[in-house]
């Protein structure tokens, strides 16, 4: 599957490479080489060059690559400039977290309402937002114009969400509720995250004795 010309597969690395870069940088490393990128990142050298060649490339030829403008680079490539104003479905333990500990403006995002349906929530503050009742999502939307839905709901209420979410405008969901929005809403950008899958994955490569093998499969 490809994006703009760009494999998934590739799509899904690039945070990866913003992360090592910014913790290099941190670190106060100001240039590396594919090579030592590669063996931080457990992919080979090769791949990160064909990563970054669908972007234009930007290493240099005996020098390699400066982290500082590469994290740069990249981070414009996601967007993480952008500021995509977003709501929270779901103040329960794992929406609180979410919302409480995601630093979500130095990842693109900025966190505009958090909304449930429990009565005894509305009013509650996190992160600094007060929890509103679902019931206000209409009004909200409408004056407000937020485009991501972050959902931390049960698989049950999803079904009956998104679609009056989508009529309000949303148009990206970063969705824990395990039901899969893109079998109901092909037209809108899903990121579907499912906790138990990746547990299970956990589980299998324990049980297995192996270790993970990296995304550098094309």
């Amino acid at each position: 599957m490809k994006k703009n010309g760009v494999s998934l597969s590739v799509i899904r690395r690039l945070p990866r490479y913003y992360r090592f870069l910014g913790d290099l940088l941190q670190n106060g490393v100001g240039r590396i080489s594919s090579k030592e990128l590669s063996q931080k990142m457990n992919l080979t050298a090769s791949q990160i060059r064909q990563d970054l060649n669908c972007f234009g490339g930007f290493g240099q030829q005996g020098y390699g690559y400066n982290i500082e403008q590469l994290h740069r680079e990249i981070g414009r490539i996601i967007g993480v400039d952008t500021m995509h104003d977003t709501i929270l479905i779901g103040a329960g333990n794992l929406g609180s977290a979410i919302a409480a500990h995601m630093n979500f403006e130095k990842r693109g995002f900025r966190l505009v309402g958090i909304f449930d349906s429990d009565p005894q929530k509305s009013g509650e503050i996190i992160a600094g937002l007060p929890v509103r009742s679902t019931g206000e999502l209409e009004t909200f939307c409408r004056e407000n114009h937020p485009t991501i839905a972050i959902l931390c709901i049960p698989k049950t209420a999803a079904p009956k969400v998104a679609p009056q979410l989508v009529d309000l405008g949303i148009t990206g969901f970063w969705n824990f509720s395990h039901y899969d929005l893109r079998v109901d809403h092909s037209d809108v950008v899903v990121e579907n995250v499912h906790l138990g899958d990746s547990l299970l994955t956990l589980c299998y490569q324990v049980t297995h004795n192996r270790p993970e093998e990296d995304e550098g499969e094309k």
